[in-house]
């Protein structure tokens, strides 16, 4: 019988985890939930991301550390958790177990238990002000993303820093930060329009 180690470093091979990740995300979009299918495949795409893709450096007058280009993709991930959220309710934090179990077939250990802490704190900002707010879609997502996206990114890469070293520093986490929030504006402006575009055909009916 296979240890844990050895099952895991099994599964992770590309032909077995890919089929594992395809297969979950598929399923999810055939019960019709494509923002949940979304959020759950981004989930391991971008702690294999963090792994995968070259990063840049950040001179140590501004902070020092590494910029990764995949941070903006991270601050998406926190606007389609509000959709997903619309589809599933309270479900989402089973969605959120989902992924991260994903992030183990792709990304080391330890990267997905960082990412997975700093997730469940920061998710769990940005589902209290999703879900009590009675503000429209398109300022939820800028309030969430403000609130969760700092908490994410530092308690990620204090977490990380814990065994991998030199990983902390804050010209990465600003960086990080702002990456997030200019993913999330970009959404929330295009919700905003469309939100516009609803308000007048309710006003103008054809």
């Amino acid at each position: 019988m296979m240890n844990p180690s050895a099952l895991l470093a099994f599964l992770q091979q590309p032909h077995i985890a890919l089929p594992i990740v395809a297969g979950t995300v598929i399923a999810i979009l055939l019960m019709r939930r494509p923002f949940t299918a979304l959020y759950v495949a981004l989930m391991p795409l971008i702690n294999w991301a963090f792994a995968g893709i070259d990063t840049i450096p950040i001179p140590a007058d501004f902070g020092g550390g590494e910029w990764h280009p995949f941070t903006i993709v991270t601050g998406l991930v926190l606007v389609v958790r509000d959709f997903a959220q619309r589809e599933i309710k309270h479900w989402i934090f089973g969605a959120m177990i989902v992924g991260l179990a994903l992030s183990t077939l792709t990304a080391w250990p330890v990267i997905v238990v960082a990412s997975g802490v700093a997730f469940l704190i920061s998710e769990t900002a940005d589902w209290a002000v999703y879900t009590f707010s009675k503000r429209p879609l398109s300022q939820r997502i800028l309030i969430s993303s403000a609130i969760s996206a700092p908490i994410d990114q530092v308690l990620f890469i204090w977490l990380a820093s814990q065994v991998v070293d030199g990983i902390f520093a804050w010209g990465t986490i600003v960086t990080g930060i702002i990456s997030k929030l200019v993913g999330a504006y970009v959404v929330s402006r295009i919700v905003a329009r469309q939100e516009r575009r609803g308000r007048q055909n309710e006003m103008n009916p054809a």
